[in-house]
């Protein structure tokens, strides 16, 4: 070999080691996926932000359960999946980015069919910090008597974090406010502009949401009907939807044109959302969504309490709907002692909000939501 020859082949051999270079390792530090082996859960496990909900079946005991966890790419948890552990209390992992430089601490939770409120107060929110701490925002629960988050409220408000139009949980559609019915908190839900993040995504404004359920913020962007997991477990058979309500909607109801922008609609006003829904739930059909939540010919839907004379208003006003079945419809009490029903209060400032049309600025307040029961 000629001394060029040489000379090329160590200027080849420099320039792929720099052209090759090792993937940087994943950040992220999240729970995908749950899994319990046995027959143990009653429903799929609900997985939020900081915390996983194992809801299992009335009769199974959980001194002994050993949940497997998917896990981002390359992260690891501590202690291990598969190991036994006493679930009569919440447990904590901890899990770490393949990265070794982020961590999340998620609270494991086991929950039995009929353990859950009927009152909801929207006295109870937690921070949630956002994109590193640049933002935070409201997580609204419910706790039980012993203090322990009996319920935990879903809203889209992480995937509005991703707009960087929000900074402090009030600038955010969804946020914990004063002036309750008796002076406290209340729940407040906000229509508001997603910049042009949103914009150029043609979703240019989000509805304020609150609902029973979860969000699958891994789908808001590519389907944002489809993100929303209407539903809990619920073993009574509900007869009356009460509560308190205000709404104030915003000076121009407008829809997205094909760029994204948002075009006035003359002579519409915007109007808010406030139902309830009991359903039946299958293997694989375990939640409804945007899709078909109230939906004429959805099977699941049981009964559905739905405000009929809705009407903005600067005070206070109290609301009582009955619990309506659907035509052929009747509550199985076999069924309902084994948790196969299921229950969603879903509320919106813009009640076309899910399709991006509404007025920027709607604002609804709720406060004392009840549910009552037969006896």
């Amino acid at each position: 070999m000629t001394i060029r020859s040489i000379a090329a082949f160590v200027l080849l051999s420099g320039l792929l080691s720099a052209c090759i270079r090792e993937e940087p390792k994943n950040a992220e530090c999240d729970i995908v996926q749950v899994t319990v082996s046995g027959d143990v859960l009653n429903r799929e496990p609900n997985i939020f932000n900081t915390k996983v909900l194992l809801i299992v079946k009335n009769n199974q005991a959980v001194t002994a359960l050993a949940p497997e966890f998917e896990l981002s790419p390359g992260a690891t948890v501590e202690p291990p999946s598969g190991t036994l552990r006493n679930f009569e209390f919440p447990q904590t992992y901890i899990v770490t980015s393949e990265d070794g430089k982020w961590h999340k601490d998620y609270i494991v939770e086991v929950q039995r069919n009929n353990s859950i409120n009927l009152e909801y107060d929207f006295d109870h929110v937690r921070r949630i910090k956002a994109l590193g701490g640049v933002c935070s925002y409201d997580e609204f629960y419910e706790p039980d008597p012993s203090g322990k988050d009996a319920l935990v409220w879903a809203s889209a408000n992480s995937a509005f974090a991703l707009t960087l139009q929000g900074s402090t949980p009030g600038t955010f559609p969804t946020y914990q406010a004063d002036g309750g019915v008796d002076g406290g908190k209340c729940v407040a839900l906000v229509t508001r502009s997603t910049g042009s993040f949103g914009q150029r995504a043609k979703k240019p404004m989000a509805a304020g949401n609150l609902f029973f359920g979860t969000f699958d913020g891994t789908n808001a962007m590519t389907n944002p009907l489809g993100a929303t997991h209407f539903g809990i477990p619920f073993t009574q058979v509900p007869v009356m939807f009460s509560g308190f309500y205000k709404y104030q909607p915003g000076p121009t109801y407008s829809e997205p044109d094909a760029d994204g922008n948002l075009v006035a609609v003359p002579g519409k006003t915007d109007m808010f959302n406030l139902y309830a829904v009991l359903f039946e739930t299958s293997p694989g059909h375990e939640w409804l969504n945007g899709t078909n939540v109230l939906a004429a010919d959805n099977p699941m839907i049981i009964s559905t309490a739905v405000i009929p004379d809705r009407q903005a208003s600067s005070d206070w006003r109290e609301f009582s709907v009955p619990f309506t079945l659907r035509q052929g419809k009747q509550i199985d009490p076999e069924k309902l002692s084994e948790g196969k029903y299921s229950i969603a209060i879903v509320m919106s400032s813009s009640e076309d909000g899910d399709f991006f049309r509404g007025a920027i600025g709607s604002t609804l307040q709720v406060d004392r939501i009840q549910i009552t029961c037969a006896d």
